[in-house]
């Protein structure tokens, strides 16, 4: 009943918190104080602190919590402004699957005047004397370029293990047990509730997306490798789904580019870790397009008209 109270006064500060406004900060400065100094001025606990900072927050692990404060409320805000605005939920899924975003990347670069080659084999990316890219080579053609935007399976003479992931898809006949028969859900299990370093997370999605027949659940179940027995890591998050009818494991290296790019002009992405809300993946998009063009990307440019709203 306290911590609930207490939980609720941290909310509503976040909600009401103005980053330009130091009224609204009250009589804290998350400027100049850290995220664990702001669980501890409301009084939360350990438990609360892992759901805030690893299931709202999106954290991977605790170093946010001796960084400034302000980073984590604005990451709270996202996640509560993202809820008010959709719903149910906070999160966005595809119609037909992530199969989807790669299609409309490529119809809007062709209303730019791109041009997409699909299954075309990359044989090389060509380099001058310097080392800057000037080309990439499949067969006996080479298509001339200024600037490459590549994942790790490209180059894997510029990038490095940073560790291993496991996933598991799981195709289920029934949905998730208390989530209300939810047709789509996300779940991430902090990793101090289950004694690990690394979160475990867990997604759910159905026909409702138009990614599987009626009646069936596609489940996939993920985390970082921290022992010899991946499998036996992701066992909470298994249990969580209950009977499955089948499941594929697949446990696979993830890689971090070398360098920024800036001289070979060749820049390169991580490979996708095991979070399944891709938090993480937009952060290293933003990562890149600052590497190539120097500048931040600029979201007030972006304008889609929903209904009669413009955002």
């Amino acid at each position: 009943m306290f911590e609930k109270r207490r939980f609720r006064n941290f909310l509503i500060y976040v909600q009401d918190f103005i980053q330009d406004d130091p009224k609204t900060w009250k009589d804290f400065d998350p400027m100049s104080r850290n995220m664990q100094d702001l669980y501890d001025h409301f009084g939360l606990d350990k438990n609360t602190q892992d759901f805030v900072g690893h299931a709202l927050a999106l954290y991977r692990d605790d170093d946010y919590l001796v960084e400034p404060a302000v980073k984590t409320i604005n990451r709270i805000k996202l996640y509560s402004d993202s809820l008010a605005r959709y719903g149910k939920s906070p999160y966005l899924y595809p119609m037909y699957g992530l199969g989807e975003l790669p299609q409309g990347f490529a119809r809007l670069s062709a209303i730019y005047g791109g041009t997409y080659m699909l299954d075309k084999p990359i044989d090389e990316i060509v380099y001058d004397a310097s080392g800057k890219v000037v080309g990439v080579r499949s067969g006996e053609e080479v298509a001339k370029c200024k600037q490459v935007y590549c994942d790790p399976t490209y180059v894997p003479d510029k990038v490095r293990i940073k560790g291993k992931v496991i996933r598991c898809i799981c195709l289920l006949d029934h949905p998730i047990a208390n989530t209300k028969d939810a047709l789509s859900t996300q779940i991430i299990i902090p990793q101090k509730q289950v004694g690990r370093k690394s979160d475990i997370y867990v997604s759910l999605i159905s026909s409702t997306h138009q990614v599987s027949a009626k009646g069936w659940f596609i489940g996939m179940v993920s985390t970082t490798v921290e022992t010899d027995n991946p499998e036996a890591e992701i066992k909470p998050g298994l249990d969580l789904l209950g009977t499955i009818a089948q499941k594929f494991v697949c446990v696979s290296d993830y890689y971090e580019p070398t360098d920024d790019g800036l001289q070979s002009q060749v820049f390169i992405s991580e490979s996708y870790d095991a979070t399944t809300h891709f938090e993480t993946t937009c952060l290293d998009v933003l990562n890149i397009f600052k590497r190539g063009t120097g500048e931040d990307f600029d979201f007030s440019k972006i304008k889609q008209e929903l209904g009669d709203e413009e955002q």
